[in-house]
């Protein structure tokens, strides 16, 4: 049996984070491609349908962290977790657009992303073991 030290399960670890962040950057650039082929973006849609362009992103950004993690070896149970570490904050964002607490459409992004992005690392936290796997 091999060993596994601890600086290399951390290396990857990160390296499973840094893979789902890029994953992510390129689902945003290709799936976002045919939104600025009809003259618009995700800009635009957050701010003539907040629900659809939040939506939208996060549904592009979803599905191809979960194909990376599925080429990757990941089960079905921590691709589902991943995805909702992507889809409740959300969820949460739509609802603050939907009672006018936040009218912001470049606030209400970053709040979707840093939620999205504590989410994915709370998830991870939770079966480190399943990320810092070879």
């Amino acid at each position: 049996m091999t060993r596994t030290y601890p600086v290399t399960r951390v290396k990857r670890f990160v390296r499973h984070s840094v893979e789902m962040v890029l994953a992510m950057f390129v689902g945003m650039a290709v799936l976002g491609l045919p939104l600025y082929a009809v003259g618009s973006g995700w800009h635009e849609l957050a701010i003539e349908a907040p629900a659809i362009g939040f939506l939208g992103m996060a549904a592009s950004m979803t599905v191809p962290m979960v194909a990376w993690m599925r080429y990757r070896g990941h089960g079905w149970r921590a691709n589902t977790e991943m995805s909702m570490a992507m889809v409740i904050p959300t969820f949460a964002v739509i609802a603050l657009v939907w009672a006018d607490l936040v009218t912001d459409t470049g606030v209400l992004m970053t709040i979707e992303h840093v939620a999205m992005l504590a989410a994915m690392a709370g998830a991870m936290l939770l079966r480190p073991a399943e990320y810092a796997h070879a």
